[in-house]
C-alpha cells in the first residue's frame, strides 16, 4: 500500500477537482508510454510496455491441441497473468496471487467474449486446422515487472502488441483423419510461411478511477490509492464496448456511469491510434535489427 500524509492525499484529490493532476496532466490524458515487440524469441509473439513506470511484458505461445466439442471448428486461447513479487511490496504472498486471477478474468472477459467465442476479438476460426481434431491454442501468459498503476490497461496494451508481433505456422496436413485416428501433419518451421493474425477488432482497455467527485484515466498507484471505485471499459476501434469490470465497494450513479462509457469511447480512439503508431515502429525496429 502506499503511504500518504494527509497533506499529500489533499494535494492530489485538490489537483483532480482542478483537472491538474501531480504530473501535470489533465484528468482525461494518458501517460507517455513506449512499446517493444519481439523481447521473447522462444515465443511465437511478444511485446513490452512501459507505461510511465508500470513495466509489463506479455508472451504468446502457439500449441497445437484439439477444440472443444461443442465449437469445432475454434482455436483456444487462455490468458494468465503473473504479478512478480519485486514488482511491488503487496504483491507478496495472496495479494499478488489475488490481483493476479482478478487481472486475468478481466481480460478474458474483454478480448474472449462470451463461451461461444462469438464476441471474441480474435477469430478464433482462423485457429482451426482440422474441424473437430486439431487447432491452434494461444497462451498469452503477461507479466507485471514494476507496478505504478493502471496494471489492466497496460497489460491489455501489451496484448494487443503481442497478438500483431504473433506468427502462426504453416501446417500441412499429409493424411486424412479416418475415425477417431488423428491426421498426420508436418508443421512448417519457415518464418516466411507464417501467418499473421488480425488484430484490428483487439480493444483497448480505459480504465477510470473515481477519486473524491471526479474520475480520472491512466490512475498512477498513489491516485489509486484515494480511489472509490473505478470502471474499466474495453473499446475497439469501432467505438464498440467490449467488456465492462468494475472495482471498489462505492455505487455509480448510472448517468455518471453513462458519462464514463462515453468518455472511454472518446479516449481509446485516440488511444488506438497512439498504441498502433507505436507497434509499427515497434515492429519497424525489429525488422531493421534482424
Amino acid at each position: 500500500m502506499v503511504g500518504l500524509s494527509v497533506a499529500e492525499k489533499r494535494f492530489i484529490v485538490g489537483g483532480i477537482a482542478q483537472d491538474l493532476r501531480s504530473d501535470g496532466r489533465g484528468r482525461h490524458h494518458f501517460r507517455n508510454f513506449s512499446i517493444d515487440t519481439g523481447v521473447i524469441p522462444q515465443a511465437n509473439g511478444s511485446a513490452r510496455i512501459r507505461l510511465g513506470a508500470t513495466d509489463v511484458i506479455v508472451a504468446i505461445k502457439a500449441e497445437l491441441g484439439r477444440p472443444h466439442g461443442n465449437i469445432p471448428n475454434h482455436g483456444k486461447i487462455e490468458i494468465s497473468v503473473e504479478c512478480s513479487p519485486t514488482a511491488a511490496p503487496e504483491f507478496e504472498g495472496r495479494g499478488g496471487g489475488e490481483l493476479s486471477q482478478e487481472l486475468s478474468r478481466a481480460l478474458q472477459r474483454s478480448l474472449l467474449g462470451g463461451g461461444s467465442g462469438a464476441g471474441a476479438a480474435i477469430d478464433l476460426s482462423a485457429l482451426s486446422i482440422l474441424e473437430g481434431k486439431m487447432c491452434w491454442e494461444l497462451y498469452i501468459d503477461g507479466l507485471v515487472l514494476c507496478s505504478d498503476g493502471n496494471l489492466l490497461d497496460a497489460l491489455a496494451i501489451a496484448i494487443k502488441a503481442a497478438l500483431g508481433n504473433t506468427g502462426i505456422p504453416k501446417v500441412v496436413m499429409t493424411g486424412s483423419a479416418t475415425g477417431e485416428d488423428d491426421a498426420d501433419f508436418e508443421v512448417s518451421d519457415n518464418p516466411d510461411e507464417f501467418s499473421q493474425l488480425d488484430t484490428s477488432r483487439v480493444p483497448v482497455i480505459v480504465t477510470l478511477t473515481k477519486v473524491g467527485r471526479h474520475y480520472i484515466v491512466d490512475a498512477t498507484e498513489e491516485e489509486e490509492s484515494q480511489m472509490s471505485s473505478a470502471v474499466s471499459i474495453a473499446v475497439n476501434s469501432k467505438g464498440n464496448v467490449c467488456g465492462i469490470t468494475k472495482r471498489g465497494g462505492a455505487g455509480i450513479d448510472p448517468n455518471v456511469f453513462l458519462d464514463m462509457v462515453s468518455v472511454a469511447r472518446q479516449v481509446s480512439q485516440s488511444l488506438i491510434s497512439t498504441v498502433d503508431a507505436e507497434i509499427v515502429a515497434a515492429e519497424t525496429r525489429v525488422a531493421d535489427d534482424s
